[in-house]
């Protein structure tokens, strides 16, 4: 019984470090991107007409129609596009206003 007991014991020392990085990678990668993504879905559901948006590809504008998966965006004065919804990386305070512009 000593000799299975000890192989027993063997067998788990030899899994508790591949155990113990599976639990490292958890916490340190797969729970914060959970997060992130969660955080990111709860902001594309938020978009409303007027938001301010930064898409994916860098361009800024405003959007003027939201639809189930996508949003008008008017990019420039006259210019509106299609984009799809998860495409939008930042939704930008409406009533915020750059240091440079004149407004005030």
């Amino acid at each position: 019984m000593t000799a299975a007991d000890g192989g027993l014991m063997a067998i788990i020392v030899n899994f508790l470090p591949f155990v113990a990085i599976f639990v490292l990678f958890y916490f340190l990668m797969i729970r914060p991107q959970q997060k992130r993504m969660k955080e990111h879905r709860a902001m594309i559901e938020a978009i409303k007409r007027g938001d301010t948006v930064v898409m994916s590809n860098g361009m800024i504008g405003k959007v003027t129609r939201v639809e189930n998966e996508e949003a008008m965006v008017e990019i420039a004065q006259g210019v509106n596009v299609r984009v799809v919804k998860s495409m939008v990386t930042e939704v930008r305070n409406r009533t915020a206003i750059a240091a440079n512009d004149s407004k005030a």
